[in-house]
């Protein structure tokens, strides 16, 4: 069993480090994962330090790219935690995925990407169509 947990990490998210997977659904029209991370702790994106102590924990939904036709539900469990540098001026974060995350977006790097290419080849309302993106 987790010799399969371990291949689907590396098929799901091959450039992504720290990332666990706790369960994959599968039906007709879409593919569900629900992933949280395997780091021990974080670094405050504010000062720098690191911290292992958690405040709490919430789901982010990024959109991911379509698998084998399918629609792609990304279930993210993160961590919330506090700064352990009494002068720095956020008393909390998030944690990131880098690779797979970043701040405030709602995206995948790889659907961040993949729109990109599709945007620079395409152009305009081109690309924004053979997306599925409205304008």
């Amino acid at each position: 069993m987790e010799e399969t947990v371990l291949r689907l990490e590396e098929l799901l998210f091959p450039s992504v480090a720290d990332v666990t997977v706790l369960s994959v659904d599968v039906n007709d029209e879409t593919v569900r994962i629900e992933a949280c991370s395997a780091a021990a702790g974080a670094a405050c994106p504010g000062c720098g330090s690191g911290s292992g102590r958690i405040h709490s924990s919430y789901l982010r939904f990024p959109a991911d790219v379509p698998s084998a036709g399918r629609r792609v539900v990304l279930c993210l469990r993160v961590r919330r935690f506090f700064c352990r540098d009494a002068s720095c001026g956020r008393r909390t974060f998030v944690e990131q995925m880098p690779g797979l995350t970043r701040r405030y977006s709602r995206w995948t790097e790889r659907l961040r990407s993949t729109l990109a290419a599709v945007g620079l080849a395409l152009a305009g309302r081109a690309g924004a169509r053979m997306a599925g993106l409205r304008t």
